[in-house]
């Protein structure tokens, strides 16, 4: 029997991140975003670096660096380690999370009127418990898709899981990480096709909860206090905020250039930490702050790109979990800065200093490269397929790796 081909036009093959099967736009805008945080944290931090390491106007940004270095080796790790390797070490990571959260309280290493931190500043597992959260409710959510609307399997196990890991944060305190947590989970709780009856629910015992938290921890009162306070009169908005809006009018359009920022040395509170979207502003003027919000931008587009195209759920709640938690660090960070949402201590991701941020920022892009890399796999797969003798194709009964949304996986 004669076999017949299909004649069909040939698909240019892209070069450089395309044929390593990563994302190379996501690439770039990763690459921007770490150089210039560098830079900002190089320009902040030297007078803050100077009174906290006795004398070194460069440790913290050498701190800074080598976290960065290492943050690269993880995410190249995390690229090329196949995600569906999370389904048997979700467990060992969220177990060893709650361990180190339980050990910041034993140590009780208090910095800035809180215990967050498990040596002289260094090392904070609440950043851990964020990635390791979407690692843990992806592979939940994923093994659990069938179930989701029975309350018994869906809401309790979930608002049980997060409401643990959330008040281990919040004793700490840190009320804006567990808030994080919490809309993290109800985000992927929304996309693995959890009952909108359920979801609704998990909010409204949210909002008590908060309610209670607010009138409970004297941090969270003074904060949305302040908040609608500036709400009401920004003149009698906190001082943070003041300084920041002070930064923001000095810097202009094109800024006062690199290092010449005013207010991080006078009154602008942790300048290469909570303020640094401010010292930005002011060095960089509207067209630096303008073009990082545009690469948070494309990180996000290309975040949902890389989860609409994921080639199983697994892979889609990875890829959606991880861009919603950047982009609403960033967003928590940048709108606190200017008033609009009440203060918090949000890292800017990429930017802010912070070596625990950093690593698992970084690996969380590497996770996300690892599912565009399995995306174009299976793309590959398909093209083989459709390129194929009419023949070999028919043979292949139907083996393909299936879409995220189908009831299969490639992984079960």
């Amino acid at each position: 029997m004669t076999t017949t081909y299909q004649a069909k036009p040939v698909r240019k093959r892209g070069v450089g991140g395309i044929q390593l099967g990563i994302d190379p736009v996501l690439l770039i805008a990763i690459v921007f975003l770490v150089l210039f945080g560098l830079v900002m944290v190089f320009s902040a931090s030297w007078e803050m670096s100077y009174y906290e390491y006795e004398g070194s106007h460069t440790k913290m940004f050498t701190r800074q660096l080598i976290f960065t270095l290492v943050g690269v080796a993880a995410a190249f790790v995390a690229a090329y380690f196949d995600y569906h390797n999370f389904r048997r070490l979700a467990l060992l990571l969220m177990g060893a999370t709650v361990g180190l959260l339980i050990l910041v309280q034993i140590l009780q290493n208090v910095r800035f009127n809180a215990v967050r931190t498990l040596y002289e500043g260094s090392g904070m597992p609440s950043e851990m418990a964020k990635l390791v959260l979407i690692i843990y409710l992806s592979v939940w959510l994923y093994n659990k898709r069938h179930q989701l609307n029975k309350v018994g399997f869906g809401l309790i196990p979930l608002a049980i899981i997060i409401g643990f890991l959330a008040g281990l944060i919040i004793v700490q305190p840190d009320v804006s990480a567990a808030f994080t947590l919490v809309i993290l989970g109800g985000i992927m709780f929304f996309v693995a096709g959890g009952d909108l009856k359920q979801i609704f629910i998990l909010l409204a015992v949210t909002f008590l909860v908060g309610l209670v938290v607010i009138q409970v921890q004297p941090t969270a009162q003074d904060r949305i206090s302040d908040y609608l306070q500036g709400l009401r009169d920004p003149r009698e908005a906190h001082p943070h905020v003041q300084r920041s809006i002070e930064a923001f009018a000095r810097g202009g359009l094109f800024g006062m250039g690199i290092d010449k920022s005013e207010t991080k040395t006078h009154g602008l509170p942790v300048p290469p930490t909570d303020s640094i979207f401010a010292v930005t502003a002011e060095e960089t003027g509207l067209l630096g702050t303008t073009v990082m919000i545009g690469l948070y931008v494309i990180l996000t587009l290309r975040g949902f790109k890389i989860a609409r195209e994921a080639p199983d759920m697994l892979g889609q709640l990875l890829a959606i979990g991880i861009t919603f938690w950047l982009m609403m660090e960033a967003l928590i960070n940048m709108g606190m800065m200017v008033g609009l949402v009440p203060f918090a201590g949000n890292a800017l991701p990429f930017v802010s200093l912070g070596g625990t941020s950093m690593l698992f920022s970084l690996s969380s892009i590497g996770i996300l490269m690892n599912v565009s890399r399995q995306s174009r796999a299976s793309r590959k797969t398909d093209e083989r397929k459709e390129y194929a003798p009419v023949g070999v194709r028919r043979g292949e009964r139907g083996r393909d790796l299936s879409r995220a949304g189908r009831s299969a996986s490639p992984r079960g």
